[in-house]
């Protein structure tokens, strides 16, 4: 089997890397906000969350229903045969799947780090009391959180924020209670909190991936209401 040449390869979670272009779309846009897709020795294609995994790459900033649309009508098959130049490859029937699964992977395993940093808050009290002192920068809810209590703590983190009446609001995950709890190793994980707006940079970037490949990416654009802390104030936190 020809191996593709190299490609560069930088961090996930660079904030002004490089861009690239989605072999599917044409359309070209930053790396971190795009789905990498490497070979393995054997030649299957398989999704490369981090865009870390050595050799050529190519690049998808599709939903997964486009994709998944991609792959029955042929054009997937024909984009990658030009994105790796001849390489013999395997394209596996649920690749939509495990192109999620990794993504949601990156995201918990993310979690998970900004956890043992101490950095990461669980428990609507504890997220309340720092969100009203302004030391939240970065609110998510479950998909299964009561709108109730989403929305007290959406209110506790604008006052703390300087930002009422803005709309601001925690990002609801597409990771239900039992799947955070499991990601977390705690029991009723429901809501979610960072201390640090580096940290929050830090999530937002697989969090991104996640939900542009389920079709809700327009929740986090810029100028949306969104999870992570946008200047309200001269104390808000933000990030790129």
């Amino acid at each position: 089997m020809r191996i593709p040449h190299n490609e560069p390869l930088g961090s996930d979670i660079s904030g002004d890397g490089p861009e690239r272009k989605c072999i599917l779309s044409g359309v070209v846009a930053p790396r971190e906000e795009l789905i990498r897709l490497a070979i393995s020795p054997d030649g299957v294609v398989l999704p490369d969350a981090l865009a870390r995994a050595p050799g050529r790459g190519a690049w998808i900033g599709v939903s997964r229903a486009e994709l998944t649309a991609a792959l029955a009508k042929g054009k997937l098959k024909g984009a990658l045969a030009r994105a790796f130049k001849g390489a013999e490859l395997t394209i596996p029937e649920d690749l939509p799947e495990r192109i999620e699964a990794a993504l949601t992977r990156a995201f918990a395993d993310r979690l998970g780090l900004e956890k043992k940093s101490g950095r990461l808050l669980t428990g609507s009290d504890r997220i309340a009391e720092n969100a009203r002192m302004g030391n939240v920068a970065w609110l998510a809810h479950a998909a299964d959180a009561s709108e109730d209590g989403s929305r007290k703590l959406d209110q506790a983190w604008r006052v703390g924020m300087e930002a009422e009446g803005s709309g601001m609001a925690g990002v609801t995950l597409p990771l239900d209670r039992a799947a955070l709890s499991v990601a977390l190793g705690r029991d009723n994980v429901v809501h979610l909190a960072l201390t640090d707006s580096g940290s929050a940079a830090r999530i937002e970037v697989p969090l991104r991936r996640l939900l542009r490949f389920l079709g809700q990416g327009d929740a986090n654009e810029p100028g949306k209401a969104s999870g992570t802390a946008v200047a309200a104030g001269p104390e808000a936190l933000t990030t790129d």
